[in-house]
C-alpha cells in the first residue's frame, strides 16, 4: 500500500507582495508533491505567512499563529514578523521554525524536516503559471523584493531588505505564463515598482532573444504587448514616471481590453512640506500638482490612486489643512487614508508633539468627508458614457431584473476600489464587457450591457 500524500495547510496574511510570497512556496510544494490541506484537522503541518507591518498586523499575525498551535500543533512561521523572531517566539515557543519574509528555501527546509517530499519526477504536478490565491482572471506579478527608501514610519528595508529587482526575462516569463493561464489582469506589485532595476544598474537581459533593460519604462512597454490588462502599483513619483504616461495612452488608444491601464499608484502620505520632510518623503506638493496637470494632459483617461497618512507627530491643523486643500486641488480619483500607527522600530515613533488618538480620527473623518465629495463628483461625470468592465463575480436576483454582475473598471483595482455593477445581468467571471453607465454614489457605478 503505497504512503498517504503529507497535506500541508497555508495561512497568508498580508499584503499583495507578502501574497506573491505565498503563491510561490505554494507553487514549490505542489511542485515537490505536497497537498494543500483545506483546514487544520487535515494538515500535517501549517504554514502561517505572517504580516508585522504595523502593530494590529502584529496582533493579527501572533493570534493566527496561537490558533493553529492549538488547532494543529504543528506549526512553521514565516513572512514579514518572521524577521523579528523572537517577538514569535517569546510569544510562541512551541512553533517548529520561524524564517523571514520571501525565505522560500528555508520555508521547504522547514517542511522537509516534518514531511519527507513525495515528488515524482515522472509526473507534471504544477502549472507553468504556478499555484495562485486569486480567482483565474487576474494575478499579482512582483517584479522585485526590498526597498532602498528609509522612511521614518515604515520599518519594510529592516524587514525585507534592500531593493533586489528580479531579471526582467524572468518577469516576462511569469506575466507570459499567467496570461497564457487564462489571466486577464495582471497586478504590477512591489516595495518600489518604478526603482525597478535601479539595484542593478539598469542591467540587459535577454526575453525572447531580444536585449532588454531592466527599466520599469522598458518593461511596461513589453507588458504592453501581452494580451492582458496591466495595472501598475506602489509607483514611487520619479521624474522617469513621467515617461510611463505616454505608454498608457498610447496602449489604450489601441485598445480596450489590453494593455498598460491609465491607472497609476501613487502613495503622496501628506501635503506639507514639514510634515514631509520629517516623513522623509519627497517634499515639494506644488510640484506634485504640477505633474499631475501633466499627466492628465498627456493622458485625459488617467485614473489616479493614493494613500495618506493623518496624524503623523507633530502634524497641526495648520498641516491638516495642508493635506485637505492639496486633497482638493489634486482631484485624485481614488484615496485611501490612515491614521499614523507606530510600528516598533520605526524613527517616527521618536519625533515630538504626537497627536492624540481622537483627534486623528476627527481628521481622518473630515479627510475622508473631503475625498468623498470628490470622488461623487468624478463618478458622477461618467453617467452616460460606456467603458469596458472586466468581470469579477455574479450575484442572482429573484428575478431575471435583479441579476447583478459585479465588474471593475479600469479605475478599480481588486479589493482596494470601487466597482461597476451590471444590471440584470450574469456573466462569467474573467470576462470583457461593455457596459453603459446609467448612476453612481461616491464609491461605485451602475450600468447596463451594451
Amino acid at each position: 500500500m503505497s504512503e498517504k500524500t503529507p497535506k500541508v495547510g497555508f495561512v497568508s496574511l498580508g499584503c499583495p507582495k507578502a501574497l506573491v510570497d505565498s503563491e510561490r512556496i505554494l507553487t514549490q510544494l505542489k511542485t515537490e508533491g505536497y497537498e494543500i490541506a483545506p483546514d487544520y484537522d487535515g494538515a500535517d503541518v501549517v504554514v502561517i505567512n505572517t504580516c508585522g507591518f504595523i502593530d494590529s498586523a502584529v496582533e493579527e499575525s501572533l493570534d493566527a499563529i496561537g490558533e493553529a498551535l492549538e488547532e494543529n500543533g504543528k506549526v512553521i512561521v514565516t513572512g514579514c514578523l518572521g524577521a523579528e523572531s523572537d517577538k514569535v517566539l517569546n510569544a510562541h515557543p512551541d512553533v517548529l521554525a520561524v524564517t523571514g519574509p520571501h525565505a522560500y528555501e528555508e520555508v521547504m527546509g522547514a517542511v522537509h524536516d516534518q514531511l519527507k517530499p513525495p515528488h515524482d519526477p515522472y509526473l507534471d504536478l504544477v502549472p507553468p503559471q504556478g499555484v495562485k490565491l486569486t480567482p483565474r482572471h487576474y494575478a499579482y506579478l512582483k517584479i522585485s523584493e526590498g526597498c532602498n527608501h528609509r522612511c521614518s514610519f515604515c520599518i519594510i528595508p529592516s524587514l525585507r531588505g534592500d531593493l533586489v529587482s528580479r531579471p526582467i526575462g524572468d518577469v516576462l516569463q511569469e506575466a507570459e505564463n499567467l496570461v497564457n493561464s487564462g489571466v486577464k489582469e495582471l497586478l504590477v506589485v512591489s516595495q518600489d515598482t518604478s526603482a525597478y532595476g535601479i539595484d542593478t544598474k539598469y542591467r540587459t537581459g535577454f526575453w525572447q532573444g531580444r536585449p532588454i533593460k531592466s527599466h520599469i519604462q522598458e518593461l511596461t512597454e513589453e507588458l504592453a504587448q501581452l494580451d492582458a490588462w496591466v495595472r501598475l502599483h506602489y509607483v514611487y513619483p520619479y521624474p522617469h514616471v513621467d515617461k510611463l504616461i505616454p505608454v498608457m495612452a498610447e496602449s489604450m488608444a489601441k485598445h480596450s481590453d489590453r494593455g498598460i491601464l491609465p491607472y497609476l499608484d501613487i502613495p503622496f502620505q501628506h501635503a506639507s512640506h514639514r510634515i514631509l520632510k520629517d516623513m522623509r518623503r519627497p517634499a515639494h506638493a506644488e510640484k506634485v500638482l504640477n505633474r499631475i496637470k501633466n499627466w492628465r494632459e498627456a493622458c485625459p483617461d488617467i485614473t489616479l490612486r493614493s494613500t495618506f497618512i493623518t496624524g503623523f507627530p507633530g502634524e497641526t491643523e495648520q498641516d491638516f489643512e495642508l493635506l485637505l486643500d492639496f486633497l482638493r486641488e489634486a482631484q485624485l480619483n481614488r484615496v485611501g487614508c490612515f491614521t499614523y500607527s507606530e510600528v516598533e522600530g520605526a524613527k517616527a515613533n521618536d519625533l515630538p508633539n504626537p497627536v492624540p488618538e481622537d483627534e486623528k480620527q476627527y481628521r481622518l473623518e473630515r479627510f475622508m468627508e473631503v475625498q468623498a465629495e470628490i470622488s461623487a463628483n468624478k463618478l458622477a461625470e461618467k453617467i452616460g458614457q460606456t467603458m469596458t468592465v472586466l468581470t469579477d463575480e455574479t450575484t442572482q436576483g429573484e428575478t431575471e431584473k435583479e441579476d447583478i454582475t459585479i465588474a471593475r473598471s479600469s479605475s478599480d483595482a481588486p479589493e482596494i476600489d470601487g466597482l461597476v455593477y451590471i444590471q440584470g445581468e450574469l456573466l462569467e467571471s474573467g470576462q470583457f464587457a461593455e457596459v453603459e453607465i446609467t448612476h453612481s454614489d461616491e464609491h461605485d457605478l451602475w450600468g447596463k450591457l451594451v
